[in-house]
């Protein structure tokens, strides 16, 4: 009875509340709408009317062997790109939810200051680190491991490296946030109750990590589906991604029906990808029942 009470005193207070949220947030949803909305709904239209209406555009692109080759690379690149910052960032964001608080300041603002550097600057370094007379393969040589220099720029390798260590915080951050916010007496429990360690990780603290996983593995992904300057510069254009595709169809041969159409796959994969997510594991849930 006290809790009815309640709930209809809080009501109209919620209700103002939410509506506060409305009005004030208004500016930034309509200036949302026409720089976003309003642009990718032009896009659209153009992929389909130009250079005449139907779905020429896309037949295209996916009947051409040229197309579908810059698709796949697209996928495979942004796939391994995925899994190889999982593997790495994982234990790194384990590092940092659970070395002392210095330790962990420390960590943080050497991936910051790497995540903040000139893009550009990224990636130049990894073009002088990985050519053939590049530091990496001097020391593999030095070492004896290798006889000759290894391909290792304008490739899907070089590709791959230098993606991996650009993406590299953006997976970390996602995790760290869910390894912070897990109860340690969860693993205790599970621990007093007889789960080995490995038992533990496997069954209690791994699915306590799905949120994290998930959320950083979908943001890599789709960043890794529209990146154009790391594949461009060391990949090659023998190795061309989507976003390079979009950028000579457009700009080098005016061809903006079929560009915009390469666009809005990668708009419509990235949907998908964040329905999927939503559908798994719904960020609002909580601040919902809360």
């Amino acid at each position: 009875m006290r809790s009815l009470t309640l709930s209809l005193v809080l009501r109209p207070w919620v209700r103002s509340t939410r509506a506060s949220g409305l009005v004030l947030a208004m500016p930034a949803l309509l200036l949302l709408s026409a720089l976003f909305v309003l642009p990718v709904l032009i896009l659209l239209s153009r992929s389909f009317l130009e250079p005449q209406a139907g779905f020429q555009n896309y037949a295209e692109l996916l009947g051409s062997a040229s197309y579908r080759t810059i698709l796949l690379n697209t996928f495979i690149v942004s796939t391994t790109v995925t899994l190889v910052t999982l593997a790495i960032g994982f234990p790194v964001a384990w590092l940092l939810a659970v070395v002392p608080r210095v330790w962990g300041l420390l960590i943080f603002a050497v991936i910051l200051l790497s995540m903040w550097t000139n893009l550009l600057t990224r990636t130049f370094a990894w073009m002088i680190l990985l050519q053939s007379t590049g530091v990496i393969n001097r020391a593999l040589m030095a070492l004896g491991l290798i006889q000759a220099p290894l391909a290792l720029t304008n490739n899907l390798i070089g590709i791959t490296i230098g993606m991996t260590y650009i993406m590299f915080p953006f997976v970390i951050l996602p995790l760290y946030a869910t390894m912070k916010a897990m109860d340690p007496d969860v693993l205790r429990a599970a621990s007093l109750c007889g789960a080995s360690r490995l038992q533990c990780f496997l069954h209690v603290f791994l699915p306590s990590c799905a949120s994290g996983i998930v959320a950083g593995c979908l943001m890599v992904f789709v960043m890794s589906l529209g990146y154009f300057v790391t594949p461009v510069l060391l990949g090659g254009p023998a190795y061309m991604m989507l976003a390079e595709l979009i950028v000579q169809l457009i700009q080098s041969m005016l061809n903006w029906g079929l560009g915009a159409a390469a666009a809005f796959i990668l708009f419509a994969v990235t949907l998908g990808l964040y329905a999927l997510q939503i559908r798994l594991f719904d960020p609002l849930a909580g601040s919902r029942k809360g």
